[in-house]
């Protein structure tokens, strides 16, 4: 048999600048009514809850900190509100890779750099890559000519990111998308975005 594990209790969690939990010793009450007082903590926290509410602090680095008499669920749930609003604006940067050979067709090309396009577009940066194979090493710069072009042909929606640099095998450069208040209109034929695998 094995010895009785002891655990700690756990403590009860403290709502943080609530009621008795501020720490100030006077705040600026705001109260329903539209009132607005600088009055002792605890003389706050009593009107407040005579009121049937919460006195939370809304602006801690105020002096005196601000504080406002209202109802401590209701104030969570605009909070979580606020956060939810603010993850879906906004847009999680990406690096989408493309890799090239020296010798790649021009049709290739062309899809490729559709795809860059699109990439740039929605807010992505785009590393381009020239793979070299054997002794195509040795010509590295049919890559450095290849990335150039690259660079020039996507120059309306992407910026590049210091210049080309050979690591390995892999001669590659970085775009990072155009800011501008009117966003280019897609390029017509660009490739429609593969679909997501299902999970």
């Amino acid at each position: 048999m094995f010895p009785p594990r002891h655990f700690h209790p756990r403590r009860p969690r403290v709502r943080e600048n609530v009621n008795e939990a501020i720490r100030a010793r006077e705040v600026r009450a705001v109260f329903p009514d539209g009132t607005v007082e600088i009055m002792p903590t605890p003389a706050a926290i009593r009107r407040a809850q005579e009121l049937g509410l919460d006195l939370i602090v809304v602006a801690p680095t105020a002096e005196p900190p601000v504080a406002k008499a209202m109802d401590y669920g209701q104030w969570q749930y605009e909070q979580k509100k606020k956060q939810h609003e603010a993850k879906k604006k906004q847009h999680v940067i990406q690096v989408k890779e493309l890799k090239f050979r020296p010798n790649t067709d021009e049709h290739d090309y062309n899809f490729k750099k559709n795809h860059a396009i699109r990439f740039l577009q929605e807010g992505n940066r785009v590393k381009a890559m020239v793979q070299f194979r054997g002794r195509e090493i040795a010509h590295v710069d049919l890559g450095r000519k290849l990335l150039m072009r690259f660079a020039q042909d996507v120059a309306a929606y992407g910026s590049v990111d210091g210049d080309p640099r050979l690591e390995g095998r892999f001669f590659h450069v970085i775009l990072s998308p155009v800011k501008t208040k009117d966003k280019p209109k897609p390029v017509a034929g660009a490739p429609p975005a593969p679909p997501r695998p299902q999970m």
